[in-house]
This record gives structure tokens, C-alpha cells and sequence, in this order.
């Protein structure tokens, strides 16, 4: 792993995606998997945005972003780097996050839910959480076995006979090149895959799916979180991303904090994993002049 670190939150943005621009090239999109968890390295100093400069650069960093996870076993084991063991806390983690907010955002009217799971892999998410709450999950997934893998996991554990918690449809496309249906989404799903992408792609994204949302629908991106700057793994092509970063992000894309919370119950060799639920909506503006938030949001959450 390469590593570059920065002192300051105000130029841990700008300074990072300079210097991630002239690795990868200043305007890059990464083929996406679901990423195995990572051990954490130190710090960077550079811009995560940045080092993924020139058209030529970029193609190279999502090739070999794809070539890395072709060479991946289709298992839990594999696409969670040998970590398999943190399937439970992770499910049960994401399941406690998500369950609030579902009753939150959309009451207790019966809806007929539908999820997005992004960077899916062998479907291990949908098949273990998402598909208990969605009545219909879509997968997308760049690496070819990891989908046909997640197309056999998920075909024993839907309920045929009433025709509901299924998946339907598996779109075998990178995140960076994939457009949602127009009001189709619920929720979108995003776990440890949007690392792969460049700055541009992961505001371009965000930017195009916001139209897959339903009235109320929210996006949930969970991630490993870097202590500050970015850690760039070239294994992999991926990109550890601090919460100072994201949140400068969160703010190209037009996106707004509903909740955050950390997983808990990792390895401590591991990255720190938030979850974040973001709006696209911003918080309404109380007569006192302050936001109106969730009274389940935490006010501070420090590294």
C-alpha cells in the first residue's frame, strides 16, 4: 500500500485529489467489487481526486482494478480478502443502521420496497440482509463470476411461491459507467466499492443516480474510513478515503448527512467502517435558526 497523510481537514481535500490526479490521472473511473475489507496503512498525503489524471491513466487504473478482482475466488472468504469472519458483525451491523431509518423515511404504510445493491459481488449483501427488507434487489457487478456466483446464491433463498424478496435484474457494468432507472430505488446500497473510483466518477455517479430514487429514497454508503487524507492500495486499485474527505465530497454531490453511525465488532488490524445514510433533500431550517435533525443522528462522531 502507498500512503500520504495530511494535517489539516480545510486542505485535505484539494491537496489529496491533486496528487491522486497525477497517479491515476486527473479524470479517472474505476471498475468496482465489492472490496475486501483492508488492514490499515498510515496516512496520506496526497488527493485522492488527483491521482487519477489523463483518459490513458484512468482506463489503466479501472483495467487493472478489474484484472485484480478476475483473479478473485467467487466466495465470501475471497471477496472479503481472507476476513471472512466479519460477514456476521457486518450484516448485523448494517441491519441495525437500516431498519430506522427504513421506518423513518417511509412509515409503516405498506410499501413495495426496492433496493440497489451496488458493487455487489457474489450477492453476499442482498442475500444475507438486503433481500429480508427490499421486496425486489437489483445487482450491479463489473466481474463476470462474481455475478453468475450471486445469480446461483440468491436463487435458493427467494420466496417463488409468493413472488416476493427477490432479485431481478443483474447488470454485469462498472459503477462508473451505470445509470439507474428513473424512480425505481428506494435505497441504494453501496458497500465497500465506491473506493474504486476517482473523484470525478464518484461525484458523477452519485450525480447521475440520485434519479433512481423514489420520493423519500436515500443512498447508504458503508466504508473502510482512513484516519485522515487517503491511503491509495495499488493492489487493488482502490482508494481508503477519511470522513473529512467524504464529507467534501458528499458536498460536490449535492448530498446531505441523514445519519451516521460505526460498525462495530471488527478485527483491529482493520480500517475503521462507517455507515452513512445520505438525502438529497437539505435538512429542514427550524424558526431558531438551526437544522432539524433525526433524534437518532449522532451530533459527533470522532475517528
Amino acid at each position: 500500500m502507498d500512503s500520504r497523510g495530511f494535517d489539516s481537514a480545510g486542505r485535505e481535500f484539494s491537496s489529496a485529489t491533486e496528487m491522486w490526479a497525477q497517479e491515476i490521472g486527473a479524470t479517472t473511473s474505476a471498475s468496482v467489487s465489492e472490496v475486501a475489507p483492508s488492514a490499515a496503512a498510515p496516512a496520506s498525503n496526497g488527493d485522492a481526486g488527483e491521482e487519477a489524471g489523463g483518459e490513458g491513466k484512468r482506463e489503466e487504473w479501472y483495467s487493472k482494478a478489474i484484472a485484480y478482482w478476475q483473479g478473485v475466488e467467487a466466495s465470501t472468504e475471497g471477496v472479503l480478502g481472507g476476513y471472512g469472519c466479519v460477514n456476521d458483525a457486518d450484516v448485523k451491523g448494517s441491519d441495525a443502521f437500516l431498519r430506522p431509518l427504513l421506518a423513518e423515511r417511509f412509515g409503516a404504510a405498506k410499501r413495495h420496497l426496492v433496493a440497489l445493491d451496488c458493487g455487489s459481488g457474489i450477492g453476499r449483501v442482498t442475500k444475507n440482509f438486503l433481500i429480508r427488507h427490499f421486496n425486489e434487489v437489483d445487482l450491479v457487478e463489473p466481474v463476470a463470476h462474481f455475478l453468475e456466483a450471486a445469480r446461483e446464491n440468491l436463487s435458493n433463498c427467494m420466496d417463488v411461491e409468493h413472488d416476493t424478496h427477490k432479485a431481478v435484474n443483474f447488470y454485469c457494468i462498472p459503477l462508473q459507467d451505470f445509470t439507474p432507472e428513473e424512480g425505481r430505488y428506494d435505497v441504494i446500497w453501496i458497500q465497500w466499492c465506491i473506493g474504486q473510483l476517482t473523484d470525478d466518477d464518484f461525484i458523477s455517479f452519485f450525480t447521475r443516480a440520485k434519479v433512481g430514487l423514489k420520493p423519500d429514497g436515500f443512498f447508504v454508503l458503508k466504508e473502510n474510513i482512513a484516519k485522515n487524507g487517503f491511503v491509495l492500495d495499488k493492489e487493488d486499485n482502490s482508494v481508503t478515503r477519511s470522513d473529512a474527505y467524504f464529507r467534501e465530497l458528499f458536498n460536490k454531490c449535492g448530498l446531505y448527512i441523514h445519519n451516521i453511525k460505526n460498525q462495530k465488532e471488527l478485527p483491529e488490524e482493520l480500517f475503521a467502517v462507517r455507515m452513512y445514510a445520505l438525502v438529497t433533500s437539505q435538512p429542514k431550517v427550524t424558526k431558531n435558526g438551526k437544522r432539524g435533525r433525526s433524534k437518532n443522528m449522532p451530533r459527533v462522531i470522532r475517528s
